[in-house]
């Protein structure tokens, strides 16, 4: 069974990597970030405190979770839209701290990729602890500067010049004091925290294109 493991911090561009990759190789790809964001949304959804560690567990383990080429539908509803919203982001970070609701999700990401025979996982804690014995692991970083820029770049954040919104510039400042706060309590959780996982390489994207990201990882395959 072949795994790609990539993972990284909030905005290192592991999703359009892992994607890349997958492409080339003919696999499957995982964003195993959807899935935390599907349970924060079924958790707002239903009225629940995503602070709130045994209803974020319940609803882990209750929830029909579909994320597949890009699409994500939680019990039957279409949300890969609504899962990328500024309520979820706020919640995101909570609900992946949570020790029951990642046991429960890491097992879903293990059966994702043994019905595929494999795949391109992405996430936090892929090489780490969802597969570390992945044929190749990477982790992705960038200043955070950058990570910001290419959030808002990406079309994520609404900028306006005209004074009904953000300028470019605020939008920056905003999207990275929140990459701050989601690097923060990734890398200090008690549960599966954003680490380096051994053996893996790191690649640091910040002065590199996209396509020679894409072409550092398919060397090292």
């Amino acid at each position: 069974m072949r795994v790609i493991a990539i993972d990284g911090p909030a905005g290192s561009g592991k999703s359009t990597l892992a994607q890349a990759v997958a492409d080339r190789l003919g696999l499957e790809c995982l964003d195993t970030g959807a899935m935390y964001r599907a349970v924060a949304f079924a958790v707002l959804r239903a009225g629940g405190d995503p602070s709130d560690d045994d209803f974020a567990a319940a609803v882990a383990r209750t929830i029909d979770v579909t994320v597949d080429a890009g699409q994500v539908v939680v019990d039957g509803v279409d949300a890969t839209v609504e899962i990328r919203g500024s309520s979820v982001d706020r919640a995101v970070s909570l609900v992946a701290a949570n020790p029951e609701v990642r046991a429960e999700l890491v097992v879903r990401q293990r059966e994702w990729v043994r019905r595929r025979g494999g795949g391109v996982v992405e996430g936090r804690d892929i090489g780490t602890v969802v597969f570390p014995d992945a044929e190749v692991k990477v982790h992705l970083v960038a200043d955070p500067a950058v990570r910001a820029q290419r959030r808002v770049d990406q079309g994520g954040t609404p900028v306006t010049g005209d004074g009904a919104g953000r300028t470019y510039d605020e939008a920056v400042e905003s999207v990275a004091t929140d990459i701050a706060r989601r690097d923060r309590i990734d890398s200090t959780r008690q549960a599966s925290p954003l680490l380096k996982a051994p053996g893996a390489v790191v690649i640091d994207t910040t002065g590199l294109t996209f396509d020679e990201t894409v072409e550092q990882v398919m060397r090292l395959l």
